[in-house]
């Protein structure tokens, strides 16, 4: 497939559904090869068939990023078939219960903050290697506006992203002047996801932009020569 990206190798997280399913199809879309990841294997198939039916070609690895070793897995797995990773979104995410600081519930703060920080930087690592193998990476995180404007019951979430930002940023310092990898962080804004609709129940998802213009968004960012450590927020 032509395209933008022709040729490149894309791991994008959280794939089946929402803003990473979008992301995935955009990319595919612009002529790269996508690897999806997610939990539900079912859901990863659809997308997949979907970026096929366009013309597009992708590979399904089915896994929870907060098991042990899973993300180590993934990596041999991928560095076994490739020589690189040009293009890696940190997308993958969970809410958690909103609640009040005085309120929140340990274990599942330690479940937000393994998948939401403690599996990103997992990832950072465990692809770096290939990632600087690429004459010129890019690495994308999606955060939430709660991450630098912090709002009444969204602390377990809010935190957590914030610690994601302060961990991508500094991660964007220390290779930006040694290797051809660029780091952004995109905010998403209001967008019609399962997640938002979890947060918002009384919402009308048609006031909401679709997943898809986040996916075109983030596409069109990759095309660009971005400075590294750029902020994107999403608007519209």
């Amino acid at each position: 497939m032509a395209g933008a990206l022709k040729g490149k190798l894309a791991l994008v997280t959280g794939a089946s559904r929402g803003i990473g399913a979008a992301t995935a199809e955009a990319l595919a879309g612009a002529g790269a090869h996508v690897i999806l990841t997610a939990r539900t294997a079912t859901d990863l198939e659809a997308v997949e068939d979907r970026i096929n039916a366009a013309g597009g070609s992708a590979t399904i690895a089915p896994l929870d990023l907060t098991e042990s070793d899973s993300i180590a897995r993934l990596a041999t797995a991928i560095s076994g078939r490739w020589e690189k990773l040009d293009i890696m979104v940190l997308n993958a995410a969970t809410l958690g219960t909103l609640g009040a600081v005085a309120q929140i519930d340990g274990k599942e703060y330690n479940r937000i903050l393994t998948l939401n920080v403690l599996a990103q930087q997992t990832l950072v690592a465990s692809f770096y290697s290939l990632m600087r193998r690429s004459d010129g990476a890019r690495l994308i995180a999606v955060t939430s506006s709660v991450a630098q404007s912090p709002r009444a019951y969204w602390g377990a979430y809010g935190s957590a992203k914030a610690a994601l930002e302060n961990l991508v940023l500094s991660y964007s310092q220390e290779v930006g002047n040694v290797t051809n990898i660029r780091v952004a962080i995109v905010d998403p804004g209001a967008t019609a996801t399962q997640m938002r609709a979890r947060a918002f129940p009384g919402e009308d998802p048609t006031t909401l932009k679709q997943p898809a213009a986040v996916a075109e968004a983030i596409l069109r960012l990759l095309e660009t020569d971005f400075e590294n450590g750029r902020l994107m927020a999403v608007n519209g």
